[in-house]
């Protein structure tokens, strides 16, 4: 590829804007279902423990299983990315867990319960540290905290979407002799095994391949993504490099309590909280979990662009995880359904507000030939945190017969995650 003239900032200016408008819709929607596929048993809980006789603990433990498997497979799943290219190995990882989600509609006991969701994790391990390490290669570093806060507002938007959805879909009970909970289950895997040979078609793998880039627009985009590459701190020379780097555990240990801890616990006993002090049905229950993330999805955008155009990361972060351990601790202790809705709100967006600049920092000191070894690492030991964070709320409300306490203990760990990554050095100070 030849090298990229001084003046060719347009041509890269202009290749950003194409990618971003490619790529990232489509990498958004995959992350909906993948977001969603995760979490929709919390909705599913509003009938499925009644009906099976699930206590809170095993209703947590058997939501956060989930990330076991995701843990001990994150890393190998992404290396095999690495090699076999994100087009093949993003379109497998869609297939599997829409196939795992969809068997979730036979749960009869706890141990199956177990088992699918131990299964789900294994099938989804890697999607989303190959998408981050994938767009590595398509935005330059400069750009990631928006592009990341774009595509991650997929979390938010399956729970904008995924909300309403899921409790229209529970009113389905009875249809066919099947329960609404096992609907659900059914109607929303579907889309992401079709999505995953959808993949094989629009996908990539990388620059110099896509057809709808000009050469020059190429050219500029692979030789500014070569430029930072070569000048990678020593975290991202190789994988085992990256493994190995005391940076990249700091980073991994901050992203456990600035995010997967909160958003988990969020996701999976939002529908039982709104329950609590919400009189209405469930559709009602869906409509009203949809707020939150609509005004997380509203802050992590602004939040990530003014990330970008100040080019600083960590304060970004840290404020935004003490805004969010506020909310959390206000929605400790407020009554009544409105108070706690606007609690719960600031809680969100706080916590979205940490997504871009997080990985805007982290894909910065992690780069290179180790990426994706080190990006993979961080988001599953991070991701221990979606075990953590619903398995204890559960444990704490069965012990308390109350949310207080389990809402307190995820503010907390907000905000010693705010702390804690403010010790992550620049990535300046690695070079």
């Amino acid at each position: 590829m030849p090298a990229v003239a001084a003046g060719d900032g347009q041509a890269l200016a202009s290749a950003s804007a194409a990618v971003r408008r490619r790529l990232i819709p489509f990498l958004f929607l995959l992350y909906v279902f993948s977001y969603l596929d995760r979490v929709n048993v919390g909705f599913a809980s509003l009938q499925m423990n009644a009906e099976l006789g699930f206590s809170a603990s095993t209703y947590g433990f058997g939501f956060g299983i989930f990330f076991i498997s995701y843990l001990l497979l994150e890393v190998p799943s992404n290396m095999i990315l690495a090699r076999a290219g994100a087009r093949l190995w993003i379109a497998r990882i869609m297939i599997t867990w829409g196939v795992v989600s969809m068997a979730m509609m036979f749960i009869t006991s706890a141990r199956m319960f177990y088992t699918l969701r131990f299964l789900l994790g294994a099938a989804e391990a890697g999607f989303f540290p190959g998408i981050i390490f994938y767009l590595t290669a398509w935005i330059p570093s400069s750009q990631r905290a928006r592009t990341i806060a774009a595509f991650m507002t997929a979390t938010l938007a399956a729970g904008v979407i995924g909300g309403p959805l899921s409790g229209a879909l529970l009113t389905l009970h009875g249809a066919a002799g099947l329960s609404g909970w096992q609907w659900l289950f059914l109607l929303e895997g579907v889309p992401s095994c079709a999505l995953g040979f959808i993949v094989l078609v629009v996908l990539v793998d990388r620059p110099d391949q896509a057809r709808w880039l000009s050469a020059d627009e190429k050219a500029a985009l692979v030789a500014a993504v070569a430029r930072e590459q070569s000048a990678a701190t020593v975290h991202g020379r190789s994988a085992s490099a990256s493994l190995a780097s005391p940076v990249v555990w700091l980073l991994s240990a901050s992203y456990f309590l600035l995010i997967p801890v909160a958003l988990y616990a969020f996701g999976s006993w939002l529908p039982q909280i709104i329950r609590g002090s919400y009189r209405g049905g469930d559709f009602g229950v869906g409509l009203l979990s949809a707020l939150p993330y609509l005004a997380g999805a509203v802050a992590m955008v602004l939040v990530g662009q003014r990330s970008d155009r100040l080019q600083e990361r960590r304060w970004h972060v840290a404020v935004s995880a003490l805004v969010s351990a506020a909310g959390f601790c206000a929605a400790a202790f407020v009554h009544g359904l409105a108070g706690s809705m606007i609690a719960l709100t600031v809680a969100m967006a706080g916590l979205a507000s940490t997504f871009g600049p997080f990985w805007g920092l982290a894909t910065a000191i992690v780069n290179g030939a180790g990426a994706a070894a080190g990006i993979a690492l961080i988001n599953s030991v991070g991701n221990v945190g979606g075990f953590v964070g619903p398995y204890a709320v559960g444990y704490i409300r069965d012990a308390t017969q109350s949310f207080t306490d389990g809402l307190l203990f995820v503010a907390v760990t907000v905000a010693a995650g705010a702390v804690l990554v403010l010790a992550v050095p620049r990535e300046s100070a690695l070079r």
